[in-house]
């Protein structure tokens, strides 16, 4: 029966959280606060679930490491300063309302210390889906954030590894073999399938020569999750397994912010001290926004970054678990870290369901500076010429551009916001550069060149309609033409004025029939033709500009 409470109390409050537009966790946080000032009994489970799901969600960020990206100045410089930044705005706080008399529990001035770095982060499960459903994971400003994410997580598993104590075994030297080890793990990789296999393959890996391993031999378990990670990263099922293990990643974490929960209700100086760190999440923007400025880029890429990762981290909530089994921390600590982190969720759904108004705000009080002052991937775009804009240059779009070109048009223009695929579409011909096609200025500049035609052909669903809101704030007068998965998608964008809608499976049908009919039915052996448009080879795409 107690189990079925407890399930009962994580589905209801977690469903009442995603009504109200908030991360499920808030719900599951909120949910431990219920159950722990029951009558109900603890279930041990919960927090051997909550273990498993950190080292996962460790393993995970490993799998996303990438040293070449993680040290480039507009990344590692805006973790590094805010999290310096931010850890001493928030030791000062704390401190000084400990100093005034607020009551919360036992607290070292370490332990202050480690409240201003742990409250430095920025949320990890906030940030990506912010950037997921706006399509901006491959966006500059969404790279930095990223980055940052990354670099900051790096930071509190060492801080777990050096604060517990614990005197490595000799044995620990051998770790060195998992190098090579790595390479035969990626070699079984290749010969798992694609579905509940490598998902147990990669629970496996994350736990047994990961986390298990490495506490064995007097080291951090949650170190060797994330080294082991970034051991697989270079594998090329390294994105998909990832993938693969998102859900029971989700799952497994509920245990640990019901555990985090469960650990007490808090006090009034609890929710006093709370209310006052959710004050400080304005000036979290500032800071982020100032240091992104600073490492010289656009006014709006700057703001972006500093409204994505206004959100405490659940990270803070691990980070202060450590210190509170080492005495740094009393008890109650988590849940005035729990209450912050909760509200900062709100606020920051809040600020960033619509911000196109807010950023322009934001965008406006930062003072300009010279164009030839800014990141080389800032500067102004030379839009010259251009007639047909392409955005997403995915299969789609990529097969727009030739079958255009094949017609015999020209200044058409592909436009993508993942650096890394304009590098490859760049080196083979295509007239393509990195934009974001949220941004109100590309927009502004796209008309002031008398464009025509913008075609949306970005394959996530909801991304081309987030971008026909975008350009409803514009003065673009050219047609908009866009493709759609899903029926109520597709009136969506007609109802907002899309000139021309097309359903990308409805498409793919005609293109099946078409193929079908072209069968003759009395030589079976001969090859179907290709149901895309076919491969163009001339005339070679107008060299890039800009």
């Amino acid at each position: 029966m107690t189990p079925a409470l407890y399930l009962l109390a994580v589905v209801v409050l977690g469903f009442a959280a995603t009504l109200l537009h908030l991360p499920p966790l808030v719900g599951f946080l909120i949910a431990g606060f219920v159950i722990g000032s029951s009558n109900l009994p603890a279930l041990p489970v919960v927090e051997v679930m909550g273990d498993v799901g950190v080292a996962i969600l460790l393993f995970m960020i490993g799998l996303k490491l990438d040293l070449r990206i993680l040290m480039r100045r507009e990344v590692f410089g805006t973790a590094v300063t805010t999290m310096v930044l931010l850890t001493g705005l928030g030791s000062v706080v704390i401190g000084g309302l400990l100093l005034l008399g607020l009551q919360v529990d036992t607290v070292t001035p370490t332990g202050v210390l480690l409240l201003g770095f742990a409250l430095s982060f920025s949320s990890t499960v906030v940030v990506i889906k912010l950037l997921e459903e706006r399509d901006d994971t491959g966006s500059l400003y969404g790279r930095i954030a990223i980055g940052a994410l990354v670099v900051q997580d790096i930071a509190a598993v060492v801080y777990m590894t050096f604060a517990s104590e614990r005197t490595p075994s000799p044995w620990g030297l051998a770790l060195v073999l998992l190098w090579p080890g790595a390479k035969l793990l990626g070699l079984v990789l290749n010969r798992i399938d694609h579905r509940e296999m490598r998902t147990l393959f990669g629970i496996a890996v994350a736990l047994l020569p990961g986390y298990l391993l490495f506490d064995a031999l007097g080291i951090d378990g949650g170190l060797g999750a994330l080294v082991m990670g970034a051991l697989m990263a270079s594998h090329p099922a390294a994105k998909e397994l990832s993938s693969s293990l998102f859900t029971i990643k989700e799952l497994l974490l509920v245990g640990f912010f019901l555990s985090i929960g469960m650990d007490g209700v808090p006090g009034a100086g609890a929710f006093v001290l709370a209310g006052v760190l959710l004050v400080l999440v304005p000036l979290r923007a500032v800071v982020y926004t100032a240091t992104v400025r600073a490492l010289r880029m656009r006014r709006r890429t700057s703001a972006l970054t500093g409204l994505a990762m206004t959100a405490y981290s659940e990270f803070a909530l691990i980070v202060v678990a450590v210190a509170v089994d080492h005495e740094v921390l009393g008890h109650e600590w988590t849940a005035v870290v729990s209450l912050a982190l909760a509200l900062s969720f709100v606020l920051s759904a809040v600020v960033n369901r619509r911000p196109a108004a807010l950023i322009t705000w934001i965008t406006h009080l930062i003072p300009r500076r010279p164009t030839s002052t800014l990141h080389p991937e800032e500067r102004t775009l030379d839009l010259t010429g251009v007639q047909t804009v392409i955005f997403g240059m995915g299969r789609i779009g990529r097969a727009t551009y030739a079958r255009l070109y094949a017609n015999g048009a020209h200044g058409v223009l592909g436009i993508d916001n993942d650096a890394s695929k304009v590098d490859q579409l760049a080196a083979k011909g295509y007239n393509v550069l990195e934009a974001d096609a949220t941004d109100q200025e590309f927009w502004e500049r796209l008309d002031a060149v008398h464009a025509t035609k913008a075609v949306l052909a970005m394959p996530d669903p909801g991304a081309n309609l987030h971008v026909v809101e975008w350009l409803g704030r514009t003065s673009f007068a050219g047609r908009v033409l866009a493709i759609a998965r899903y029926d109520d998608e597709a009136e969506q964008l007609r109802a907002r004025g899309v000139d021309v809608v097309i359903n990308v499976y409805d498409g793919l049908g005609t293109s099946l029939a078409e193929a079908v009919e072209a069968l003759d039915p009395d030589t079976h052996d001969q090859p179907v033709p290709p149901a895309g448009p076919p491969h163009v080879h001339q005339p070679a795409p107008e060299p890039a500009t800009g």
